[in-house]
């Protein structure tokens, strides 16, 4: 059995892409100088941890030309 809906109206949907609000928002603050140099200060902070870990963790990235040249004659005796 078929129900029969009855149409809806899209009317409104048209008129609400129209729709202006006369209200506005009130004006964003301005951030204080104590809040700005925080915000330095934490940018900084996580810029030098990330370029401290890069300068800790190169060495480790590296070959190692000590261990390579002793598993170098390890293999050429036969072992």
């Amino acid at each position: 059995m078929l129900r029969r809906r009855e149409p809806v109206p899209f009317a409104f949907l048209a008129e609400a892409d129209r729709f202006r609000s006369n209200v506005t928002p009130p004006p964003r603050e301005r951030a204080s100088m104590s809040q700005i140099a925080g915000r330095w200060l934490l940018g900084l902070t996580i810029v030098a941890a990330l370029v401290g870990s890069l300068v800790l963790g190169m060495p480790a990235l590296s070959p190692d030309q000590s261990s390579a040249q002793t598993q170098q004659s390890q293999a050429s005796e036969g072992r």
